[in-house]
């Protein structure tokens, strides 16, 4: 009987470390939420589409358990708002994405169960056309983010991150992002 237990006491440590995530490469999708609103300067009573959800693909390489690289891209989809302007009701879309790259910090809780944090840079791309304003904008700004992640085995994980795109746009998606994501290591 105590080798029926030791055996299972040994079997469930070895199973346990090896929930850990593996130095190598990963790739992994996600939904990233983020308010879509309009705010321009000198105008009334503007309206927007809220929260909406949009897609996310990104993968890395971990060098080891604490450090790794980072990149991604983020398509934040078309948004419509209102506004009024001189007593003038007005309609406009935008569209944005964003690519990132950035240094990757992890900190193990504990075999199955860590956070992180990212530092690096966005290329943030967003256009909005109305019949008063159109206009294109490409800035290159700085990004971070902080999140946890849940490992299922050593080669599945959910994330759970929030992310900051640089400086908030007047118009479009802002860059406060939360985004659920699964990731797929080699």
């Amino acid at each position: 009987m105590k080798k029926l237990i030791l055996a299972l006491v040994a079997a469930t440590a070895v199973i346990g470390s090896a929930q850990a995530a593996q130095p190598g490469p990963y790739v992994g999708v996600g939904i990233a939420n983020a308010d879509h609103s309009a705010s321009i300067p000198g105008t009334s009573a503007s309206s927007s589409d809220g929260y909406k959800s949009s897609g996310k693909i990104f993968g890395g390489y971990e060098f080891d358990q604490t450090f790794g690289v980072e990149v991604g891209y983020t398509d934040f989809r078309s948004s419509d708002y209102s506004y009024t302007l001189n007593g003038v009701n007005r309609t406009g879309s935008s569209d944005g994405k964003s690519y990132y790259v950035a240094g990757k910090a992890s900190v193990p809780v504990n075999e199955q169960f860590s956070v992180f944090g990212k530092l690096g840079a966005a290329n943030n791309k967003r256009n909005y056309s109305d019949s008063l304003l159109s206009g294109d904008e490409s800035k290159t700004e700085l990004y971070a983010g902080v999140g946890a992640q849940y490992n299922f085995n050593p080669k599945v994980a959910v994330t759970l991150e929030y992310e900051r795109y640089g400086k908030n746009q007047n118009i479009g998606a802002k860059s406060d992002v939360i985004t659920l994501g699964a990731k797929y290591s080699f």
